[in-house]
């Protein structure tokens, strides 16, 4: 039996999806003074990050905050943008 999960975001996005958004959104650099951990920081790449976060709950769980977070500072621009479009 499947179960719906409509009211979760995470629901159906991988942890790699959500590192390469993030990477894609902030980079690495910005990511890092975000979330502090050593493989955000030093040689980051998407495969050690993995491999951190399946590990380590808190991190993966910043991670997963800051995506959501960022998904929600999209859609608040998309919103502007389109006030801004209507303005015009």
């Amino acid at each position: 039996m499947e179960t719906k999960q409509k009211n979760n975001p995470l629901h159906g996005v991988t942890l790699e999806n959500i590192v390469n958004h993030l990477v894609a959104y902030y980079g690495w650099e910005k990511l890092g003074e975000l979330i502090n951990i050593r493989c955000f920081n030093y040689d980051p790449n998407v495969k050690s990050s993995l491999s951190f976060l399946r590990k380590t709950t808190w991190a993966r769980t910043k991670v997963e905050l800051l995506y959501m977070k960022s998904l929600r500072d999209i859609a608040k621009a998309e919103k502007l943008k389109i006030a801004k479009n209507n303005e015009i």
